[in-house]
């Protein structure tokens, strides 16, 4: 079986997505459309990679979705991430988990069943508003597992688990292609499902992904990235339930190395 490696697209994961290509110490980005305001934030290290090798890297990301006005923000339905080809992750030979598993669990339990196909790690802020009640604030721990690859496709599941109305787990699918659009070499597609009923909305989070593993007697790492030209770069698009959607692109250097 030959080596499968596609681009870096994790958290991608979350628009979480967004954020992936931030370099450390970069200021936050911050997306205006209507009434909704998008800031990104994180980086990943370290910032001087190969010209042409992939190396190892480690990921921060986090994000914060607020509404110009204050009021309740709509909901995040869905992220598509277009992602710099000069990045990768593998999932080869790293323990794999399904969505039925981390389905009506809480985190304990999520983690304790699939502790192996973790890949990442963080937390997310979720406001639940029903009408004519007053906004509850949830916390959650947020899990990155690893879906596997199958069919050119790589999958990620990122769990999370509320209290609020009533004890529910968050899983969000994550679905990863090649595309050749120029600059852009994969496309990942976060579909993230309602919460409460479609009465919740997450309000922040921020993750964190720096795994190494052994495969075949050789150290791998989930994620690696190389600098050819001076930069990475990512274009990433919001689409929240009132049907707007928040485009962004984010170019950031690196430093190349022989």
């Amino acid at each position: 079986m030959k080596h499968r490696r596609t681009p870096l697209s994790l958290i991608a994961a979350l628009g979480l997505l967004s954020a992936l290509v931030v370099a450390p110490g970069a200021s936050a980005e911050t997306v205006t459309v209507g009434n909704i305001k998008f800031t990104a934030d994180g980086g990943f290290s370290p910032k001087a990679l190969p010209k042409r090798q992939l190396a190892p890297i480690a990921l921060t990301a986090k994000g914060k979705i607020q509404t110009v006005d204050g009021t309740h923000p709509p909901a995040l339905k869905e992220v598509l991430l277009e992602t710099d080809r000069n990045g990768a992750i593998n999932v080869r030979g790293y323990p794999t988990c399904t969505s039925g598993k981390l389905q009506s669990q809480d985190t304990r339990a999520a983690e304790r069943i699939c502790r192996k196909a973790i890949i990442g790690q963080g937390k997310t802020d979720v406001k639940i508003a029903f009408p004519d009640s007053k906004p509850v604030d949830v916390s959650s721990k947020l899990l990155i597992f690893n879906g596997g690859f199958r069919g050119g496709t790589t999958t990620l599941f990122i769990h999370a688990f509320i209290t609020v109305p009533v004890p529910a787990a968050i899983v969000t699918t994550v679905k990863i292609k090649k595309v050749k659009r120029g600059r852009y070499g994969l496309l990942s597609v976060a579909s993230i499902p309602k919460i409460a009923g479609g009465s919740g909305s997450v309000t922040s989070f921020n993750l964190t992904v720096n795994k190494k593993f052994n495969f075949r007697g050789k150290r791998q790492s989930v994620l690696t990235a190389k600098c050819p030209d001076g930069k990475l770069q990512a274009h990433a698009t919001a689409v929240f339930s009132d049907g707007t959607r928040a485009s962004t692109e984010f170019v950031r250097p690196c430093r190349g190395k022989n």
